[in-house]
């Protein structure tokens, strides 16, 4: 097998992995709290790739402590958005807004300062998949009767919302970084890093709990070894061989992945109005990160002359 043959497949069992934790994480978190559970799954995360990334710790400077510590921010805000944001809304509305980061990743490099170094400003097919996806948002969130209504979107709709654009932001980060430092450290250091801002603000936004039970512990497993520090792994490697348009098209699939397991696993169905709203989403999803670009150059070519190599 050929490596951008293993690279799809690994891939592709990451966004896999990263949709059917929807379900799992939504079950886990009636028994624990949504910061702690975060808390102890970037911990855990950040323990794996500790012991697995070793031989790199020693080498961290303090510009790679700069880096990890920003990209470790957006991280936390985004999994915290999402993760506060699935105890009020169903899996399957958790995962297609999630999605947005895909539109928000675009419009964010619209603007000039944000924008990283070879990168182009975003096309016409952006701002249409934006508003496609938005429109979708509308459909998805709120009831047939509300009309435009948004005191009707729920709280959870919100903070999801919100976490996409964590995410985004956490994507941006990755992208003025990654090429200046070794993925290793970079790895290990951000999730590291969102665990102790999540810690920090525990005591700030909730009353910890947690009541011990199965699903509380295969989540965490899950979640923390193969949806976190495996997958983070295995898209760093996979990257540096499959063009970006191939990484987009699989994690289209994500929100898929997440629907088809609420509806085998809870019989969660989505209604015609939510299922088009869905559609609109994914197709907004599509047509800003398939269409053909520019040709922007990789990581590795817009590294500095003596830079990293990974």
């Amino acid at each position: 097998m050929s490596r951008s043959a293993k690279a799809h497949l690994l891939l592709l069992g990451v966004v896999f992995v990263w949709g059917t934790t929807f379900v799992l994480i939504k079950d886990a978190l009636a028994d624990v709290s949504p910061l702690l559970f975060n808390f102890m799954r970037m911990a855990l995360a950040a323990v794996c790739l500790g012991l697995l990334y070793r031989k790199h710790i020693g080498h961290i400077d303090r510009r790679t402590l700069l880096f990890g510590g920003i990209t470790g921010l957006f991280l936390a805000t985004g999994y915290q958005f999402q993760t506060a944001g699935l105890r009020l809304t169903t899996p399957s509305k958790s995962a297609f807004i999630t999605g947005m980061t895909v539109i928000f990743v675009p419009l964010l490099v619209a603007i000039p300062w944000l924008r990283p170094a070879g990168s182009h400003a975003p096309r016409w097919n952006a701002f249409i998949g934006a508003l496609l996806a938005f429109i979708g948002i509308v459909f998805l969130t709120t009831p047939a009767h509300a009309g435009l209504d948004f005191r009707s979107v729920n709280t959870g709709d919100l903070l999801t919302l919100a976490c996409a654009l964590g995410f985004a932001c956490h994507v941006l980060a990755l992208a003025h970084f990654s090429p200046r430092v070794r993925f290793e450290q970079l790895a290990l250091l951000q999730v590291g890093f969102a665990a102790i801002f999540i810690a920090l603000s525990m005591p700030v936004f909730e009353r910890p709990f947690i009541h011990w039970s199965m699903k509380v512990v295969v989540a965490l497993i899950i979640a923390a070894v193969l949806a976190t520090a495996v997958a983070f792994t295995v898209q760093s490697w996979a990257q540096q061989i499959l063009p970006a348009t191939h990484t987009a098209v699989l994690f289209t699939l994500e929100p898929v992945f997440a629907w088809l397991t609420s509806w085998v696993i809870l019989g969660e169905r989505l209604g015609l109005r939510s299922g088009c709203g869905a559609l609109l989403i994914l197709g907004g999803i599509c047509l800003t990160e398939l269409l053909p670009s520019r040709i922007q150059p990789t990581a590795h070519e817009t590294a500095p002359v003596g830079g990293p190599k990974t």
